[in-house]
């Protein structure tokens, strides 16, 4: 293979690369330096100057064709006004390198970063790292003994971190931790919410766009938004609080003056100015939990708020700024919120960037095992007492937690106040089978009323869905059968949520789980689709 040429990009150095009469010699030069390696050639020399040291750019040219005459230098003039300002420089350098031939096939790019001001260094160091200017940097010092002739040393720097397996491994660990650390340490099983977590973590630490947190109450959307917020405040990438408020709470007047704030006197009450929650959020993060239940007037405040970083507060004439992100919740579907017009759909498609669907404790049956050992584990910190299942209690309860009986209306806290009660009743530090069973009874009374088949409300019309002579066709069976059947699917978020719920219990024995798919072919099996019940 014919080695590539080799394409030298730096700037003047207006002190290093300067001198006067045959005594320049005697000095080492750094841009001529890289033209006087006798085991290298530099085919090109791309020597970026400013206006007024053209002159000294000729004698190095000139120079560099008495030591080299393999090396052709072109003169790149730069009209900089101040040479450190970082704006103007980093945009002319750019400009030139997206309007520059490069041809990486036949060429290799070196970028001399021992000459210039250092902000035209620290650009030049920039474009290399983003492969606007493909190649390596170069790094020239002088000799120990200067002698006229020598020089030097050069030295090549890729700034290609996907070729260094030390760094490779050093980023594989930290996004470990993060991942790890918004999962507070609970080696968590289910697939699907450990690709939903793999991908917050690279969110939540690349974008300070909005970030929408979808799932049943109790599902942790609160403690994976603090937690988000904690991770970015780790790397110093937020200096603010976090600020958290249900919008559930949120009624009437006091609504827009709780998350705008207020000028004194601007309604009965107002005694005093009042600098409200997304002022509070400043260079932090705002979590409005229920995001939903906001009235039209907040929801039009608030996007002109996440537009434009400013926002009048309830009776100013003066709009105020504030810098944060946010991060809402919702149990509900808001698509159907905005369909109906609930919700605004602009804000909507605002908040919407990314979305994540938090599935329920119900849904990630294999995840409630590593989660009472977290709970123990914190109830033995808190408490300063260890408590540990008996083997066999262990595996009762277990059995029934994973199981479809335990429907875990509450979610995670549900969970919590479970364990905390078997670890609390449990002597000498140990949960008995007698302990458990009498918390499985409790469960199964605090859910007696609150299961799925129990919640589900709201006539089905078979007849409008079918037709009248399909309908009367079905016998009692399939009739109730698919009665329950529309009702779950009327109720439930997503065909897949509906999936999981119809058919939980099943689908612990099935290698391949497709709740979605499965319920489609029931449902086509009586000529409905997903579309035909309402969502």
């Amino acid at each position: 293979m014919k080695k590539k040429s080799i394409i030298v990009i730096g700037f003047l150095g207006t002190q290093l690369d300067a001198g006067q009469g045959a005594g320049r010699w005697n000095k080492w030069r750094p841009t001529v330096s890289l033209a006087q390696h006798e085991d290298m050639v530099v085919s090109r020399m791309e020597l970026l100057y400013t206006l007024r040291h053209k002159a000294l750019a000729e004698v190095v040219k000139a120079d560099i064709a008495t030591v080299s005459p393999e090396t052709t230098v072109n003169l790149v003039p730069l009209d900089l006004e101040d040479p450190w300002d970082f704006g103007e420089v980093y945009t002319r350098l750019y400009d030139w390198a997206r309007a520059y031939a490069f041809d990486t096939e036949r060429e290799q790019y070196w970028t001399h970063i021992t000459t210039g001001t250092h902000v035209a260094q620290i650009c030049m160091f920039l474009l290399s790292e983003s492969r606007v200017v493909p190649g390596v940097l170069a790094q020239t010092s002088p000799p120990k003994k200067q002698r006229e002739g020598e020089a030097g040393t050069c030295t090549l720097i890729d700034l290609d971190l996907s070729r260094y397996d030390v760094i490779a491994r050093r980023f594989d660990a930290e996004q470990r931790d993060a991942v790890a650390f918004l999962k507070s340490g609970i080696a968590t099983r289910n697939a699907r919410f450990n690709a939903l977590i793999d991908e917050i973590e690279r969110v939540a630490v690349r974008s300070r766009a909005p970030i929408l947190l979808v799932g049943p109450t109790g599902a942790g959307k609160s403690f994976l938004a603090r937690r988000m917020f904690e991770l970015k405040q780790a790397r110093h990438q937020m200096t603010g609080p976090f600020v958290e408020v249900n919008c559930a709470t949120l009624r009437g007047d006091g609504a827009a003056s709780t998350l705008f704030g207020h000028k004194k006197g601007s309604f009965t009450g107002a005694a005093s100015d009042r600098a409200g929650l997304l002022r509070t959020a400043n260079q932090g993060a705002l979590f409005l939990d229920e995001i939903g239940e906001l009235g039209p007037d907040e929801q039009a405040m608030l996007l002109k708020a996440i537009e434009e970083k400013r926002f009048f507060p309830v009776g100013a004439d003066k709009e105020v700024e504030s810098d944060f992100q946010l991060i809402a919740g919702t149990n509900r579907d808001l698509r159907s919120d905005v369909a109906e017009g609930r919700f605004r759909e602009d804000l909507f498609a605002r908040i919407n960037l990314w979305t994540y669907d938090l599935p329920g404790l119900a849904q990630r049956p294999e995840d409630i095992e590593p989660n009472v050992d977290h709970l123990l584990a914190i109830h033995a910190a808190e408490n300063h007492r260890v408590v540990r299942f008996n083997a066999e209690a262990r595996a009762g309860y277990l059995r029934f937690a994973q199981s479809g009986e335990a429907i875990w209306s509450g979610n995670f806290r549900d969970l919590s106040a479970s364990v905390t009660r078997l670890a609390t009743l449990a002597d000498g530090g140990r949960i008995p089978v007698a302990l458990v069973e009498a918390e499985i009874a409790r469960l199964r009374w605090l859910w007696k009323h609150g299961g799925p088949t129990a919640t589900l409300s709201g006539d089905v019309d078979l007849d409008a869905l079918l037709g009248k002579e399909r309908a009367a066709a079905l016998d009692l069976f399939d009739r109730l059968q698919l009665d329950a059947v529309v009702r779950v699917c009327k109720q439930a978020r997503s065909l897949s949520d509906a999936g999981r719920q119809l058919f939980q219990a099943s689908r612990a024995q099935r290698s391949v789980v497709n709740d979605a798919d499965r319920l489609r072919k029931y449902l086509a099996k009586h000529g409905l689709d997903w579309n035909q019940l309402g969502h």
